[in-house]
């Protein structure tokens, strides 16, 4: 029999205002309503309803994952240091690893997530071809020491995940366990009744052939992703590709320097000239690994240095700073052209198409040329992808104008290929005798994130509106005061409770009938039961919480339409 949740039992405290600190609707509505209540920065604590909520997310996450043949393990949190160090990645986590000495000084690191450690357990566990494929996961607690965490459960410094990792010994095996995890997301987020996209991703310093997210559309979203409304293209923004076939340079005539004092930056230039901002060429320098490098794209457009960053993983990726430019006679402030530049490599989007002539920095202090080249004039060394990608851009499949959304991310995938069994000589025995690298993918989902998806995709100006899946309750039974009420509450409860409904019902004494419909409303459940003015005549009111709709009902019709919507 399911347990019915007496509120005047239940530890909760509703708040009629919203946190001062809060500036997202999940943020806001989770305290309020008492799921959550904030320990530290980026720290939370999950009260009764939200360890609910958290544990049905939870367990449908579970559910998908054993369907398509995941075993679960529990993996520690507290990891040795070398085991990220023998990946690489206790230097490019950098600053967002959590890291601690035992009393002995042997090092520490709190997880992030545990490639390394998976790894090491199939290579202690398994040996031979015999005992793969296998998909292995766990649901646990990351963290990542964010400089500022926000946006409540969203962006916290500790969080709930899914990480399940699949091993095999070919790439067409990794493939059909990738499809597998594919299709369980979308399984998963559907039951969650979670709206969502799946975009194109890159794989940045996690490596690997290919990678996708799975997002869910909401003004509080970090990411921001594009979908084309003439096809089915939908790209993070760090994926959108650009090509440019090249030009006849030709038609342009020789370089020739323009006396322009006080123009250090674009706009100033565009403005001394007359021309627009796109007829020049911006060149912001950047240093890779310590080394200075030149990354060119069109004045009008600005660089995107996480999308800069993700091309050139693990390598870190920073500004120059004045420092950088003593000592270099090549590098002008200001008056960068990529013409004549000694020793620095040269990255340009690929708008920056050989044939295509520009206005930039001559490399002479108040100077700059016309009638730049590319091809012709400079090379470049690497064309990648690097501008911030704006609305009306051309989308890569067929060429209509792209639109910009922001989203949560609430899952990727990886196809990681081999680059942790490298780091740790992941091998069994083949079919011929031989070793066999084996080769892995990598899927999370951010459980945690889920809840706050959730809740600033289903919320309305009352409050919370949780999808029966995930809710605390089916049903949420309000007691209008006074003792008949509250006794046929009691009861109806209870016989729901019997037929298996889960129940939340307001018994509390004392409150008014307002505060406890004003509570029914923030806390979210699907179904509203009201014992009020006609409860001497067994008569209820049941309301659908997202629609609003509103009947009256006996005693057992409500309860045989609730155990038949269960």
């Amino acid at each position: 029999m399911v347990q019915v949740q007496r509120m005047s039992r239940l530890m909760i405290k509703t708040l009629r205002d919203d946190p001062a600190d809060a500036e997202t609707l999940n943020h806001k509505l989770l305290v309020r309503a008492g799921y959550v209540r904030r320990t530290a920065a980026g720290i939370w604590t999950w009260l009764p309803l939200g360890k609910k909520v958290l544990e049905n997310i939870t367990r449908v996450v579970r559910e998908e994952m054993d369907a398509i043949g995941g075993q679960e393990v529990l993996l520690p949190a507290l990891l040795p240091k070398e085991s990220y160090d023998a990946s690489g990645r206790y230097h490019e986590y950098g600053d967002l690893l959590f890291k601690l000495k035992d009393r002995k000084g042997a090092e520490y690191l709190l997880g992030p997530t545990h490639e390394e450690i998976f790894t090491q357990v199939v290579k202690d566990q398994i040996t031979s071809y015999k005992d793969l494929p296998v998909i292995l996961y766990q649901i646990q607690t990351k963290y990542r020491d964010e400089a500022r965490p926000r946006a409540g459960v969203l962006r916290g410094r500790e969080f709930q995940m899914k990480d399940s990792y699949s091993f095999d010994t070919t790439d067409e095996g990794l493939v059909e366990a990738y499809q597998l995890h594919r299709a369980a997301y979308i399984r998963i987020f559907e039951r969650l009744g979670l709206d969502h996209r799946i975009v194109s991703a890159v794989s940045g310093a996690m490596g690997g052939s290919a990678s996708e997210e799975f997002l869910a559309p909401a003004p509080a979203g970090e990411d921001t992703f594009v979908d084309c409304p003439a096809c089915d293209y939908a790209a993070n923004t760090e994926a959108v590709t650009f090509k440019a076939a090249p030009v006849d340079a030709s038609a342009h005539g020789p370089v020739e320097e323009l006396d322009t004092p006080d123009t250090p930056t674009i706009e100033t230039l565009a403005a001394h000239l007359g021309v627009p901002a796109s007829a020049t060429l911006k060149n912001l320098l950047v240093k890779v690994d310590g080394e200075i490098v030149a990354v060119g794209v069109p004045g009008d457009r600005e660089v995107d240095l996480g999308k800069l960053g993700e091309h050139l993983a693990p390598a870190v990726v920073e500004l120059v700073t004045a420092e950088d430019f003593e000592g270099r006679a090549d590098l002008v402030r200001g008056y960068v052209g990529p013409q004549g530049l000694e020793k620095v490599r040269y990255i340009a989007d690929p708008r920056i198409a050989a044939g295509t002539a520009w206005i930039t920095g001559a490399n002479k202090s108040g100077t700059h040329a016309k009638n730049v080249v590319a091809g012709r004039d400079f090379e470049v060394d690497d064309y990648l992808d690097v501008v911030v990608v704006e609305a009306g851009d051309p989308c890569p499949k067929c060429g209509t104008g792209l639109q910009l959304d922001r989203a949560i991310e609430i899952g990727h995938i990886f196809q990681l290929g081999r680059k942790f069994a490298d780091a740790f000589q992941l091998d069994v025995l083949g079919q011929n005798g031989k070793p066999v690298r084996v080769t892995m993918g990598s899927y999370g989902i951010g459980v945690s994130r889920a809840v706050a998806a959730l809740a600033e995709q289903t919320a309305d100006e009352q409050g919370l509106c949780w999808p029966r899946e995930i809710a605390p309750a089916d049903v949420h039974v309000v007691a209008a005061g006074k003792a008949l009420q509250t006794e046929l509450a009691l009861d109806v409860s209870e016989k729901l409770a019997a037929a298996g409904v889960r129940v939340m019902v307001d018994d509390r004494a004392g409150v008014s009938p307002g505060v406890k419909f004003t509570d029914a409303e923030l806390i979210g459940v699907p179904k509203i039961l009201v014992a009020g003015r006609r409860s001497a005549e067994g008569v209820l009111e049941l309301k659908d919480r997202r629609t609003g709709e509103r009947e009256e009902l006996t005693v057992d019709e409500a309860i045989a339409r609730l155990v038949a919507q269960g």
